[in-house]
């Protein structure tokens, strides 16, 4: 060994750990700040979102309150048009139409995404082959779906043949007022319970199974376990699943187009559809912004009270 190196080592072994310094921070700079380059990167989503969401949206409120066909010169005619909403017999049946899909849809879609979660949360063997099937459906597009399902829904389609083999009558599944609404909520939930399933899986991984066994060796049953130990631990993926089901199912619009086209006798026309044939079929253009605006307070309205009716209530006792 050098002299230089032990003269070094010697240094390093009388100096103590507590006059080390760490490097001092310069008064007044921050120790990571965003450099204004950084922000080009987002300006072209930000511009993009500004015109086609922002920008739109804010056009369509303002000749919401006029009577422009799309083409043309326009007038204003202030809050005519939405007296004309509400004093049409057929807008304010698609309105109840509107609100039965989306009320049916929340209800079985979260109700049947739930029991797929909990039966496939963690005992059965194949549970992942079966998750895979039941959320296949998800993933394909709407209207392919809706088709399939006009197909067996026709009167000498596969349903009508089942039901013919066991004795039982053919019905006019999409022809019939009473019974197309009802195809269209079960095609709209048969798609979707995949999607509902997956959030409730994702809360109930949260959910730590010593609590489960816990509530067990106590003596209380599954529903009791379900009740007070696993649903007040998943009201996040509650507040997440029916938030998102409840805007789908106000918005519906690809199967009612594919299924029945809003008929039959508007049995099954929403407001969705009306805004559609409104605007680009009749060409009143601010007729229709006008039901699109009253379509989306509506939308609001529901997702805001919704919201707050499935908050976590831990918050509000924190």
């Amino acid at each position: 060994m050098t002299k230089t190196q032990t003269k070094a080592q010697s240094r390093s072994q009388s100096e103590s750990p507590a006059e080390v310094q760490a490097p001092r921070r310069v008064p007044g700079r921050k120790p990571y700040r965003v450099r204004l380059g950084s922000w080009w990167w987002a300006l072209p989503a930000l511009v993009l979102m500004l015109v086609v969401i922002y920008a739109t949206t804010i056009a369509g409120g303002f000749f919401a309150f006029t009577n422009w066909s799309g083409l043309g010169p326009f007038d204003f005619v202030g809050l005519a048009n939405f007296v004309k909403i509400f004093q049409t017999p057929e807008l304010i049946g698609s309105l109840w139409n509107t609100l039965f899909l989306a009320f049916g849809f929340l209800i079985l879609t979260n109700v049947f995404g739930l029991l797929f979660a909990l039966a496939l949360n963690r005992s059965l063997k194949s549970r992942y082959v079966l998750r895979t099937l039941i959320f296949m459906p998800v993933v394909v597009s709407p209207i392919a779906v809706s088709y399939i399902w006009k197909f067996i829904f026709d009167y000498n389609g596969p349903l009508n043949q089942a039901m013919t083999s066991v004795g039982l009558p053919k019905q006019n599944w999409l022809a019939d007022p009473t019974l197309a609404i009802w195809c269209v909520l079960i095609v709209m939930v048969w798609q979707n319970i995949g999607f509902v399933m997956v959030v409730y899986l994702a809360g109930l991984a949260t959910v730590p199974i010593e609590m489960e066994e816990a509530a067990a060796l106590d003596g209380a049953g599954p529903f009791k376990r379900f009740r007070y130990v696993v649903l007040p631990q998943i009201q996040p993926s509650v507040a997440i699943a029916t938030t998102l089901t409840l805007i789908q199912g106000l918005r519906v619009f690809d199967q009612v187009v594919a299924l029945t086209g809003g008929g039959p006798a508007g049995a099954t026309q929403t407001l969705a559809l009306e805004v559609y044939q409104t605007a680009f079929t009749y060409q009143q253009f601010g007729f229709g912004a006008a039901l699109a605006l009253v379509l989306s307070l509506l939308i609001l309205i529901f997702s805001v009270a919704q919201q707050y009716l499935t908050r976590d209530r831990s918050l509000k006792e924190a």
